[in-house]
């Protein structure tokens, strides 16, 4: 199946935009294919409004501040997710880190799981303290040890 078929997208770039991307994906140690996917993602934002070129004072913006101004329209779809493992919690904390997030979900009295996730997804995720959210748990194997 070609790579277009599995939802692949190559584009070319100069190897100065190259040489940005990397920057920046070992700055905020994210892979390129998460920096992508945001980005693409944050078109949506501005997918009514008519796209003009960058101004010279823009191209001179730090591209590593840069953020979308404009709010999403757009309503969140639920997800169908393959993985047969889905726990339903409330956050009970949230600790943001530089790069990364630890969120503690409580599934129930007593019972929590805490997963390390990207702290852009935690912020995306609008995740805070009382909120539910659901814990997906996709492993190949358990291991299992004692002493």
């Amino acid at each position: 199946m070609p790579r277009k078929e599995q939802g692949w997208v190559t584009f070319q770039t100069s190897e100065d935009e190259r040489k940005i991307l990397e920057e920046f994906c070992e700055q905020s140690q994210r892979t390129k294919t998460e920096i992508l996917r945001e980005l693409v993602r944050s078109l949506t934002q501005h997918s009514s409004v008519p796209v003009s070129p960058p101004t010279q004072h823009e191209k001179q913006e730090d591209i590593y501040t840069q953020k979308p101004d404009i709010e999403s329209s757009i309503q969140k779809k639920s997800l169908k997710v393959s993985s047969r493992n889905i726990l339903k919690g409330v956050v009970k904390r949230v600790v943001y880190g530089a790069v990364n997030s630890e969120v503690t979900l409580e599934i129930i009295h007593k019972v929590e799981l805490t997963s390390i996730i990207t702290r852009a997804s935690a912020e995306e995720l609008e995740l805070s303290e009382g909120k539910e959210a659901y814990a997906v748990i996709k492993s190949n194997d358990i291991v299992i040890a004692r002493e």
